[in-house]
Order: C-alpha cells, then sequence, then structure tokens
C-alpha cells in the first residue's frame, strides 16, 4: 500500500512537473518570439549604422545569450524543417526589413539554431545566430521536489501503519487464538471497517469459548451419567455363575469407563490448559516416571539429560510423556525416553522397537479416535485418544509433537520444548 500511494504521488508530482515546465517553455517562447527579433533588428540596424572599422568592436556589446553576429562569411545549414523553426525564422526575417537577406539556415549545433546571412547597406555580410533558449530550472527547484516526494512518501507511510496496524494486531491475535481459547482482546476501534472486523472478531472468541465450555459440560454431565449403570452393570457380572461370561462383561465395562473418561480428558484439554508454568527439575520428573513404570513391572530406558531446570506445565509434560510411552510399551518391547538440549530448545524422544506405522498414517493417529487397522485395535486396549490427548496438550503448551518411523524399525514420538531460561529460584 505505502508504495502504491508513493509511487502514485510521485507520477502525479512528475505530471504536474512536465505541464508546468510546458507552459512556461510556451510562455517563454512567446515571449522570446515577441522580443527577440525587434533586439536582432535593433542591432543590425546599429551595425549597418556604424563606421566599418568599428563595427568589430560593437560584436561584443550586442552579443545576448540567445544571439550573437559574425562579420563576413557566409551562412551554413539547411533550410528550416520544423514549424517552430520556420516560425522564429520567418519573424526575424520580416524584423530586419528592408535589409536584404541572403540565405537562412538551420545548423544542428546547438540544437535548433538558425544562421541568417544578412546584406548591410554597404554590400558587406553580417550572420545572424540565433537560436531558441529552453526554460531555465534552478537547482534548488529539483532538491525542493525530491524532499517534497521524501515528505510525502513519510506521511503515507506513517497513515499506511495507522490503517495496518490494527490489521496485523488482529493476525497475531487470531494467531494467539490456541487451544486454550484464551486469545487477547482486541481494541474496537480505528477506522469502521477495522472497528468492525475487531468486534466481530471478539465476539467470535466468546462464541467458540462458550461452544467449547458448553461441550465439555455435555460430555462430563454424559461421563456422570453413566458411571452409574456402569457401576450396576459391573455388580450384576459379580452375580454371574459362568466365569467366562463375566469376564468378558467385566473387560467390556472396563473398556467403556476407559472410553468415557478418556474422552472427557480430551475434551478437556481442547478447552485449554488451566495450569500455570513454573520452574522444575526435568531431570527428576523422568527419573521419578520411569520409576513409576519400574515398579509397575515395565522397563523403560533414559538416555541423556536436561542438565538444567527448565519452565513449563508440569502435570500437562507428564500426561503427555506417560501416553507416549503407553503407546510404545503396547506395541514394543524395548522402549526408551531420549532427551537432548540444545540452546533454548529440548527436545524428547520417545522409541520403541514396534511395527511402526505407514508414512500415510503418521498424521492421521493424532486425530482423536483414529486407529491404524494393522496395530491399533480394542484388543490392545487402546481408545484412539491417547496420541490425541499428547498432542492437544502439546500444542496448548507451545510444543510440536511430531511422529517418525526409525530406519531400524519401531517408532519415534518426538516433542520438541522451547525453553526459556529458568529464572532462579526464589
Amino acid at each position: 500500500m505505502t508504495l502504491i500511494i508513493v509511487i502514485g504521488l510521485a507520477i502525479a508530482q512528475l505530471l504536474t512537473f512536465a505541464a508546468i515546465r510546458y507552459e512556461r517553455g510556451m510562455a517563454l517562447r512567446e515571449l522570446m518570439m515577441i522580443g527577440i527579433e525587434r533586439d536582432i533588428a535593433s542591432s543590425v540596424a546599429i551595425l549597418d549604422r556604424l563606421p566599418a572599422a568599428e563595427r568589430a568592436g560593437w560584436l561584443a556589446r550586442l552579443e545576448r545569450r540567445n544571439y550573437h553576429f559574425v562579420l563576413g562569411g557566409s551562412a551554413e545549414g539547411t533550410p528550416p524543417d520544423t514549424a517552430a523553426s520556420q516560425q522564429f525564422a520567418t519573424a526575424i526575417v520580416d524584423a530586419m526589413r528592408p535589409f536584404q537577406i541572403a540565405k537562412v539556415g538551420q545548423v544542428s549545433s546547438p540544437r535548433e539554431s538558425l544562421q541568417i546571412e544578412v546584406r548591410l547597406s554597404d554590400g558587406s555580410a553580417l550572420i545572424v545566430h540565433a537560436r531558441r533558449v529552453d526554460m531555465p530550472v534552478s537547482t534548488w527547484v529539483m532538491w525542493l521536489l525530491w524532499i517534497q516526494l521524501l515528505v510525502l512518501a513519510v506521511c503515507a507511510w506513517y497513515a499506511v501503519r495507522l490503517v495496518t496496524r490494527p490489521l496485523a494486531q488482529l493476525a497475531d491475535a487470531a494467531d494467539d487464538l490456541g487451544p486454550d481459547l484464551k486469545g487477547q482482546q482486541l481494541a474496537e476501534d480505528g477506522p469502521t471497517e477495522v472497528a468492525h472486523a475487531a468486534r466481530a472478531f471478539n465476539a467470535m472468541q466468546k462464541r467458540i469459548a462458550g461452544y467449547m465450555a458448553e461441550r465439555v459440560e455435555i460430555l462430563a454431565a454424559i461421563s456422570h451419567d453413566l458411571q452409574t449403570p456402569i457401576t450396576r452393570m459391573r455388580l450384576r457380572t459379580e452375580l454371574m455363575d459362568d466365569d467366562q461370561d463375566r469376564g468378558k462383561f467385566r473387560q467390556d465395562l472396563d473398556e467403556m469407563n476407559t472410553l468415557v473418561r478418556e474422552g472427557v480428558t480430551y475434551a478437556r484439554t481442547l478447552h485449554g490448559a488451566t495450569e500455570p508454568p513454573c520452574r522444575i527439575d526435568a531431570d527428576a520428573l523422568f527419573e521419578s516416571m520411569l520409576a513409576d513404570y519400574e515398579d509397575a513391572g515395565e522397563r523403560v530406558l533414559l538416555e541423556g539429560r536436561a542438565g538444567a531446570p527448565i519452565v513449563t506445565r508440569p502435570n500437562a509434560l507428564r500426561r503427555i510423556l506417560m501416553n507416549l510411552i503407553d503407546n510404545a510399551l503396547s506395541f514394543g518391547t524395548d522402549v526408551r525416553l531420549r532427551v537432548n538440549a540444545d540452546a533454548g530448545r529440548l527436545t524428547l524422544a520417545v522409541l520403541d522397537n514396534g511395527p511402526g506405522i505407514p508414512a500415510g498414517e503418521l498424521e492421521n493417529v493424532l486425530k482423536p479416535f483414529y486407529r491404524v487397522e494393522s496395530s491399533r485395535n480394542r484388543s490392545t486396549g487402546g481408545t484412539g485418544l491417547g496420541l490425541a490427548i499428547a498432542h492437544q496438550l502439546a500444542t496448548a503448551m507451545g510444543a510440536e509433537l511430531t511422529l517418525h518411523n526409525r530406519d531400524e524399525g519401531g517408532l519415534e514420538a518426538r516433542l520438541t520444548l522451547h525453553t526459556p531460561a529458568a529464572p532462579p529460584p526464589d
């Protein structure tokens, strides 16, 4: 927008300058055509009345910027071929009558100059060198025009900034509107269209937050209401005589309970993470998690260290790693948590030796309730929400969760955290 405005102003200024220059040139030409022929005629008359011996001394006195005289010789050049030159020559010739005009020629240097050969009363030749003078332009005028264009460019840039700054704030607010739905409220001022867009955006944020809160409440209510019939059905299965059927019913009820609980958890992650970031010892967190798995009879190896405290949401980070490790333990036997700390970034990779995931499904498995038929099925106990919850929590934390198939076989779930320097403890 700034370039368009500045270029438009520059073109308009150039056209104005060209028009003024052309008009001044026409006016100067008219003035020159009115007075120059009389001046030349008067100078020729003076030279004609002077004694021949004194004429050479007067040539410098009679010379002007657009004409001068030469004694003797003959005129050069060709007859004038342009309308302006012909008009110029005719005016001078008419003014010098009754002197005899021997020849009128036009030469190329200086541009469109005329050489007029005149015969004085004593028969001697006098050559009149006349030329048209262009409009003079002072140097300070051009500098003034450049300064004027610069001032206009700065004003245009500032005006465009005033108009587009609310749009940039609107774009930033849209980018900041994450899963927690706690985007910033925009100032509803500025140009009419921008203020209207800000009001619409603020209203949209409120509507989306309301819809999400309503969905979580509905899921929570469903979960609560389902707990009662599930509990009754669990009690009734205890009264069954057939142990095989009782085990199957109990397994189905456990899956239903897990599915309801995971569904509510995923909805809450969509609604937003209310946990505030805090300073934690990441290495201690990882070691305590793996110790819990070891107590449960699962072996998970730890490779690498963070080496320094970080600022993050510990409960969300724990939940993400638990979901990734549980997923790895479900499909692999050799599970590892690899920690790699760089400047301002912490990479956590959960590695397994399982069957992996087809390349075309790596992004789809991060969607809720999506399972790969060859490896994710009900027999594994998965609900299709573990990776989706981890992905949603990572997004809410400002982290990035990606899945990669390992060259040696298995899957790598890579969590990348941006870790600013943690403030010292109080």
